[in-house]
């Protein structure tokens, strides 16, 4: 059964051309999106799906993209993933946000929103916690068929929303938007985002006595599902908490540390603590790099 807990307050923001995109690593250009649409995009951040501006070119990106990843999945991605990725219905164009909803509301309370681009910690964190979960509006050019740098709607629908279908993941992506919320107020953004991205982007877990994938960022990348799944260059080691929080990641290359599962009940229960007292040890503890090796790993092997 799916856990409800009472909303956070966010109230019902207005319409506003005030919103402040999110500056997503070091880059000198500003990010992409358009924040402003004649004042459409509200204080949340989130604005209406203008599904009449995809262009037959941008549906079928998003067709080729479907047909590419989704054929990679069996044998790589787990079978949460697989079960769930029918949910999203039709595979020749850009989903209706309405669309998705009347099937995800049903399944776990959740629902997707329409944002113009990458949104602040506290924005995102608030949608979360209610349930609600910010997918980019646009999609890559042809020219970024392969790789792309900030995530589009192919990512964040294709790799984020099929698994918001599944109840224990449902539960602990909401926990973590409660969770970042207090972060925030802490000082432990970092920390905590650094956990999002070695499990909810790039989490790998194990089944049958095989590693498969649950990240959304590997699920969604042609070549990073193989590699992290298969490969034997980088370094796949249990997940620890702190150990995941005091290691740094590159965005612009694929991972050279994964953290493994063993079920997303693991995970939520592993998360639900309070954190407070986590963020207070890692004040005091050493950084790691992304390929760093530490003598408390637990190393996994793939079964491959």
């Amino acid at each position: 059964m799916t856990t409800q807990t009472a909303p956070v307050e966010a109230g019902s923001p207005a319409p506003t051309a005030a919103v402040i995109p999110a500056v997503y690593g070091a880059s000198e250009r500003p990010p992409r999106g358009d924040y402003d649409r004649s004042g459409q995009v509200k204080a949340d951040y989130t604005c209406p799906q203008n599904y009449a501006a995809y262009t037959d070119a941008d549906h079928d990106t998003y067709r080729r993209l479907y047909k590419r990843q989704s054929a990679l999945l069996p044998g790589l991605a787990c079978d949460e993933f697989i079960a769930a990725l029918p949910s999203l219905g039709l595979e020749e164009r850009i989903p209706r946000f309405d669309d998705i909803n009347g099937r995800l509301f049903k399944a776990t309370g959740w629902e997707v929103v329409a944002v113009p681009g990458l949104i602040p910690e506290v924005p995102f964190f608030t949608l979360l916690a209610n349930r609600k979960f910010p997918v980019t509006d646009w999609i890559r050019t042809p020219a970024e068929f392969d790789y792309i740098v900030e995530p589009d709607i192919f990512h964040d629908m294709f790799g984020h929303v099929p698994l918001l279908f599944d109840p224990v993941f449902a539960d602990h992506m909401q926990a973590y938007g409660a969770g970042g919320l207090k972060a925030h107020g802490l000082g432990a953004c970092e920390q905590l985002s650094r956990l999002y991205w070695y499990t909810i982007e790039f989490g790998l877990m194990r089944q049958r006595g095989q590693v498969r994938a649950y990240g959304a960022g590997i699920l969604s990348s042609s070549g990073e599902l193989a590699y992290a799944v298969t490969s034997g260059e980088p370094q796949r080691i249990a997940l620890d908490l702190l150990r995941a929080m005091r290691t740094r990641y590159k965005i612009d290359s694929y991972q050279q540390t994964y953290f493994v599962i063993d079920s997303f009940k693991q995970l939520f229960d592993m998360t639900a603590p309070d954190f407070t007292p986590l963020y207070a040890q890692l004040k005091t503890m050493e950084e790691l790099s992304a390929n760093a090796v530490s003598p408390g790993d637990v190393v996994i092997h793939t079964g491959n």
